[in-house]
């Protein structure tokens, strides 16, 4: 067992020990920093209730601790009570007014109540006081990016992680700021410099993997990882982005061998499993996919990833009756997923439930409307069922909902020149030649007969360059 893993263990016994003490209703010693253990398993597991219980026990026994109070503090604004919030750590600031934590509690308040630029003063008054607390510019930096500010943010990540490289949510929002504001390729440097600052430190390389990871430069990546897993072996975090960079290369034996070195020998995890499931369905190898998948419905069985997963093997084999209880499951599991929906309207039209497979389709749409898939196999029902002028409003809401997105437009243009609409559709086509002219193929695939039509094939060579 490693260092974590105990470490993880004494909180969980301490955790039950103080559970035990609230069930027998008996007083039980826990020593301060026992206590700061407790709150913070609950807080992190977002047990704010029992945060505020672990509180009150904590100052029953150390009425005198500012760092309980400001717990305490903490905790109340966690739960939305900001007033008692408030005057809690006005009576921490009574007693100690140039601790750093009373500036950050209050920043994390106004944080929480909207009020960012209050929340970036009080952070800054903090960062002031203790210029080397990385977990100041952290919040800092999560003001910040609150209020859209998403340079600034930056900026305060940056400082967070030159003061704590080891802090993997500043990494991970910093790369988000970066790349939400177009700035990602340019700073590239800065985890680079961390590299050759300390070329051994694996989270050195970690991290710079995940920036070229985001980057989509996926063979920088996987070497930087590489590195990372040279200087530590059991870096399972490395493996597993590893693994996720052979399958962005298409390396699908490559990200299996890197995904079963993920996890702690005999120990996989529902994901790293469903990882492997999908690799060995883009292999095509449907017996070994559904194992691993199955193999992660053991282990957790709301993985909504592995039942759509299975519902793919059962689908890509034309088992469709069987492949809709797999896509029922995952939409149930996880309603939000306009994949879901598709797969799971493709399957019902195909064992003939129309009206289930329309009712999927509008279902793709309304929960992920900038995917065009949803309307244009939504459309195709309609346009079969001879339906033409509901499948040209659905078109004409897609392309209005995906402007850039010239299929749509080719495919409305199809769908009224069928109507007989064929001002409308000539006035359509243009727009999609100057959009995409490549594309306009799709049209005679979509009606091969058109290719005999002078006037349209007139008006398309109008387009060539």
């Amino acid at each position: 067992m490693n260092e974590e893993s105990e470490e993880r263990d004494e909180v969980l016994a301490t955790v039950q020990r103080f559970e035990r003490m609230l069930a027998d209703g008996e007083p039980m010693f826990f020593d301060l920093g026992d206590f700061e253990s407790i709150i913070d398993h609950y807080t992190q597991s977002t047990q704010f209730d029992k945060a505020l219980q672990a509180c009150e026990a904590a100052v029953a026994q150390y009425p005198f601790s500012t760092e309980l109070l400001i717990d305490r503090a903490q905790v109340l604004a966690m739960r939305g009570q900001y007033q008692e919030a408030l005057v809690q750590i006005d009576e921490v600031a009574g007693r100690d007014p140039d601790n750093a934590d009373v500036a950050v509690t209050r920043g994390i308040i106004a944080t929480q109540q909207g009020d960012f630029p209050a929340a970036v003063g009080y952070f800054q008054q903090g960062a002031e006081r203790a210029p080397d607390r990385d977990d100041i510019y952290f919040n800092l930096g999560l003001a910040y990016q609150q209020w859209q500010k998403f340079k600034s943010a930056a900026r305060s990540y940056k400082q967070s992680l030159k003061l704590n490289p080891d802090n993997d949510a500043a990494v991970q929002e910093l790369l988000y700021c970066l790349e939400v504001s177009g700035r990602l390729e340019t700073n590239l440097e800065f985890f680079r410099r961390f590299t050759d600052e300390d070329p051994y430190s694996a989270i050195a390389w970690y991290n710079l993997g995940q920036a070229y990871y985001k980057a989509a430069q996926y063979g920088n990546a996987a070497q930087a990882f590489d590195y990372a897993i040279l200087i530590d072996g059991k870096f399972y975090e490395a493996h597993a982005y590893l693994a996720s960079c052979f399958v962005s290369m298409e390396e699908y034996q490559r990200a299996i061998d890197e995904f079963q070195l993920s996890y702690p020998e005999g120990e996989p995890t529902a994901e790293a499993l469903c990882n492997i499931g999908e690799c060995y369905e883009k292999l095509r190898q449907w017996d070994q996919s559904r194992r691993h998948y199955q193999k992660a419905l053991d282990l957790d069985p709301e993985m909504d990833e592995a039942w759509f997963g299975i519902g793919v093997i059962l689908d890509a084999q034309e088992h469709w009756f069987q492949a809709l209880h797999y896509y029922r499951k995952a939409v149930g599991l996880y309603a939000e997923s306009g994949e879901y929906w598709i797969a799971l309207a493709g399957a019902e039209y195909q064992v003939g439930n129309v009206v289930s497979a329309l009712e999927a389709y509008e279902k793709a749409t309304e929960v992920q409307p900038e995917m065009p898939e949803g309307w244009i196999n939504w459309s195709a029902i309609l346009y079969e069922q001879g339906n033409y002028d509901g499948a040209i409003d659905l078109m004409k809401t897609a392309s209005e909902l995906l402007p850039e997105d010239a299929d749509l437009l080719y495919r409305l243009c199809a769908y009224q020149l069928a109507a007989g609409r064929y001002r409308q559709a000539y006035d359509v086509l243009e727009n999609a030649l100057l959009l995409d002219f490549d594309k306009h193929r799709l049209l005679f695939e979509f009606f091969p007969e058109l290719e005999q039509q002078r006037a349209l094939t007139r008006l398309i060579e109008q387009y060539r360059k």
